[in-house]
């Protein structure tokens, strides 16, 4: 047995299977340095890569001295955004399935209040939230944490760039003081800096922290990067164009520095024949949580995003990377190019430079050397542009209609129906569901889903585009 084996940690037999299960065998470096003290009960701060398996190292940590026979909120983890709360959930569930009885419960702005407010009087043993609406709910004293004995902070550095600090400051006051702190972040200045002290500045909710430092934030033969000379932004846009239409990537996503940028450019995308949706601050929550589904499940080719809006997105086998516009700062940048290239995979960040963010160049790139123009692009002759291969349906129920995704699968592919490589991600909420298809398939489908009953009941079928 390794150093670097699950099986070398003092966990409960049944995380232990359900690892062995879930394929997981060798810890990633940020979990072999982590998980022993955080096992140890000792407050961790640490620093990783973008898919280096963080969400595994403290969610394991968090269920193995977890009594869910209490049924009391015992673990709660902070997250910037919804989208990396439900994420962060979803893996809990998935790591706690050999365990019985235990229950996760998400807690979010831009969502009711009722049905949270239901959840919670039936009991929770572990909470991920937002910090507004966590602090919302300790305020109207539907949430009680003085049981608590472990708190997590997600990319907590997000979460202070937000404006998240007095609900940070209040949630902690609420929690005992014995607790175990655990802070996790992609980026965070004074841990990459080796400052340690500078890290307590707005968050000072550690004790005596083990530091965890992954050395190699982003491995240079695993993510390809090329920088290009682009001059005005109408060269700019051509060049991403030709990109685009050479490497045609099943899925990319595309950073701009403003909401208006990110906007401006999905719909120029859209106009010219890409699968391209925007996501930025500035969309209701339905629409966010809408776009995000496309793109998971290969509906949407470009995710063009803001930085803001990106962060803490789970997005798995991200072909590549483009950086629309040069980041401010390079720690944004090294975050940006982490997209891709996950869990060892190969990767390719596209940046294009105008003549305005020449002067910030050589903080991104070392030997300053000249860019190459937009001569040396690679030509893409008269390629059209590309359709992603999927389309997404919208059925009218979910998991309020007790819908499992065995309901819409045996429905869409039952005799005159979809072969089964033909059906794609399936997406059950609360009160309605999202399924791939094959993109030639979508009138069959609709077909099969407004003919067949699921659950004894007919719903509603739709076609989403955007």
């Amino acid at each position: 047995m390794t150093a670097t084996a699950f099986d070398s940690l003092r966990l409960p037999v049944e995380l232990l299977d359900n690892l062995h299960t879930l394929g997981y065998h060798q810890m990633t470096p940020v979990q072999a340095e982590s998980l022993p003290p955080m096992l140890e009960g000792r407050d961790v701060l640490a620093l990783a890569k973008t898919g280096s398996g963080k969400t595994a190292a403290f969610g394991l940590a968090l269920l193995a001295g977890l009594d869910a026979s209490a049924f009391r909120v015992e673990r709660l983890v902070l997250c910037p955004t919804r989208e990396l709360a439900e994420q962060v959930a979803d893996e809990l569930r998935r790591l706690a399935r050999g365990l019985a009885n235990v229950k996760v419960l998400t807690l979010c702005g831009g969502q009711p209040m009722g049905p949270q407010l239901a959840s919670l009087a039936h009991g929770a043993n572990i909470v991920v939230g937002t910090p507004g609406r966590i602090d919302e709910h300790l305020r109207k004293g539907s949430l009680t944490i003085d049981t608590l004995r472990m708190l997590v902070l997600d990319e907590a550095d997000r979460m202070l760039d937000m404006g998240f600090q007095a609900e940070i400051d209040a949630i902690v006051a609420a929690t005992p003081a014995s607790r175990q702190t655990l802070l996790f972040s992609a980026t965070f200045a004074g841990l990459d800096e080796g400052d340690d002290a500078q890290l307590s500045q707005g968050l000072d909710v550690v004790r005596n922290p083990v530091v965890v430092r992954v050395a190699e934030r982003h491995a240079a033969d695993t993510i390809d990067q090329r920088f290009y000379a682009v001059g005005d932004d109408r060269a700019r846009y051509a060049a991403l164009r030709q990109l685009l239409l050479h490497h045609r990537p099943e899925r990319s996503l595309i950073f701009c520095n403003t909401k208006r940028e990110t906007q401006s450019l999905a719909d120029g995308l859209a106009a010219n024949g890409f699968g391209a949706l925007a996501i930025h601050g500035d969309l209701e929550q339905p629409d966010r949580e809408r776009r995000l589904i496309l793109f998971s499940q290969r509906s949407a080719s470009i995710l063009v995003a803001t930085d803001v809006a990106a962060r803490g997105l789970d997005i798995a086998e991200l072909d590549c990377v483009f950086n629309y516009r040069l980041a401010s700062d390079p720690d944004v940048h090294v975050h940006r190019v982490g997209r891709t290239g996950r869990g060892g995979a190969s990767g390719v960040a596209h940046t294009l430079v105008g003549d305005g963010e020449r002067h910030r160049l050589e903080r991104f790139v070392a030997d300053g050397e000249p860019l190459p123009s937009m001569s040396a692009l690679p030509n893409a002759g008269e390629a059209t542009p590309f359709a992603p291969p999927m389309a997404t349906l919208q059925i009218g129920g979910g998991k309020k209609d007790k819908l499992r995704p065995g309901d819409i699968l045996g429905a869409l592919t039952s005799p005159g129906g979809l072969a089964g490589d033909e059906v794609g991600a399936i997406k059950i909420l609360a009160r309605s569901s999202y399924v791939a298809v094959n993109r030639e398939a979508v009138r069959c489908a609709i077909g099969k889903l407004e003919q067949d009953k699921l659950k004894g009941r007919h719903f509603r079928v739709r076609h989403v585009r955007h």
